[in-house]
């Protein structure tokens, strides 16, 4: 909740550069309620896809190893907080955050004289009022493109304290008012939650050559800082929707490693992994998870494609993945898709095509019904996830590079009543 910002400058000469508004541990897909998907393979370019599924059914406990990378200059960016200002025009988001149920933080761009052009904004009021705050000098991107450095995605922990991820880490004690390139983890930074005292992320190799390498580490660090330690290694099957790789809820996290899902219920200091249901005939990968309260899962799998189709077939937990029931059948439009429920009853779907689609279900994934539908040709969705049982945010047509030359939206969409309904809401 989900769930990937207008920012206010950079320096003297980029001023007008960034910008930002005003405007969640149930962190939203830009929250700590992080969904998932799950990736194997290089990676080319859509925004989510699938995952490789299953078979056993184990519990283990990962010990924790040095996962440090190699040592980067790190150092305060100057932002003085007096940047903080109106909305820049034209801004489009790519990732959101919930800190709160009212307060949010969206990455995005906007156009600006001079390069990078990443913008902050924030909220305080759900969305009713927003401002421009300073955003990190660095350029949007996606992890699979272009050289140098890039970020797609934003979590924060707390009011003050906060993240911006992609091919380095930049963090925030002062509510955005300034960031620091700080030393993360070896690889790319995929994803990103904060959870129980700790930051989690999921990390792979990236290059504009052969995109992300399936093969990808989830590591922790104190949220406090400190050195970046190996939770697991991950089998990835996708990493087009990248942000939405990590479900966060309840104190719990989860992520699709393959044909299985891992569970932590301390930040990473230990996990549980279970297999997933999606070998069965029909079903052949698992492509999102999501927590959707303190024991419970739902998992979305897909089955055989077909121009601009899957099979998709809904799974559901009540204890932690030890066994899944079949809850449903969603609509088959739509490649694959990302799962996020307000309550183990209300669960959103999120998927893409030939158009973009969000399916709801209002009983535990029995029945489902379109509630969204966009003909954008396809531009996809980004951190779909929930701040409370009724709050819930996703990002439509998220940004991909620093300039926005696609001229992507980049709306953000609120629903008040667990996904029945969504409404864009207005910098």
């Amino acid at each position: 909740m989900c769930a990937r910002t207008c920012s206010a400058t950079v320096a003297v000469i980029a001023v007008a550069c960034i910008a930002r508004a005003d405007p969640g541990e149930r962190h939203v897909s830009g929250f700590a309620l992080n969904l998932s998907v799950e990736v194997t393979g290089s990676i080319g370019e859509a925004r989510l896809r699938m995952v490789a599924a299953a078979i056993a059914c184990s519990a283990i406990v990962m010990p924790a190893a040095a996962h440090a990378a190699p040592a980067q200059p790190a150092g305060p960016i100057a932002r003085a907080a007096s940047a903080v200002g109106p909305v820049p025009h034209g801004f489009a988001a790519d990732s959101v955050t919930f800190v709160s149920t009212r307060e949010a933080y969206v990455l995005g761009t906007a156009p600006c004289a001079v390069a990078p052009c990443t913008s902050i904004v924030r909220t305080l009021d759900r969305g009713a009022s927003w401002r421009g705050v300073p955003a990190p000098p660095v350029s949007l991107g996606l992890p699979y493109a272009g050289r140098g450095q890039r970020v797609w995605g934003i979590r924060f922990a707390s009011p003050s304290q906060g993240f911006v991820f992609g091919t380095g880490l930049w963090e925030t004690t002062n509510a955005s008012a300034n960031w620091t390139r700080t030393a993360g983890p070896r690889g790319s930074v995929l994803s990103l939650a904060t959870i129980d005292g700790q930051v989690l992320a999921l990390t792979a190799a990236c290059t504009p050559a052969n995109g992300c390498a399936s093969d990808a580490s989830l590591v922790r660090r104190p949220l406090s800082g400190g050195r970046w330690s190996l939770v697991a290694r991950i089998r990835l099957f996708d990493a087009l929707g990248p942000t939405d790789l990590i479900a966060t809820q309840a104190r719990v996290a989860a992520v699709l490693d393959g044909s299985h899902v891992l569970i932590t219920r301390n930040g990473g200091n230990s996990i549980v992994r279970r297999a997933t249901p999606c070998f069965r005939p029909g079903v052949a990968t698992a492509v999102s998870v999501a927590v959707t309260s303190a024991g419970s899962l739902a998992l979305l799998c897909i089955g055989q494609g077909f121009t601009g189709h899957t099979t998709k077939v809904v799974y559901v937990s009540g204890d932690d993945g030890t066994r899944w029931h079949k809850a449903g059948v969603p609509d088959s439009a739509g490649d694959g898709g990302t799962i996020a429920g307000a309550t183990p009853a209300h669960l959103t779907i999120a998927t893409w095509s030939a158009a973009s689609w969000l399916y709801y279900s209002a009983n535990a994934g029995r029945a489902w019904r379109t509630v969204r539908s966009e003909g954008d040709g396809g531009l996809g969705w980004a951190d779909l996830g929930f701040t409370t049982t009724t709050d819930g945010v996703v990002v439509r047509g998220p940004v991909i590079t620093g300039d926005n030359r696609d001229n992507r939206p980049g709306q953000l969409l609120l629903t008040s009543n667990g996904g029945a309904r969504w409404v864009l809401a207005r910098y």
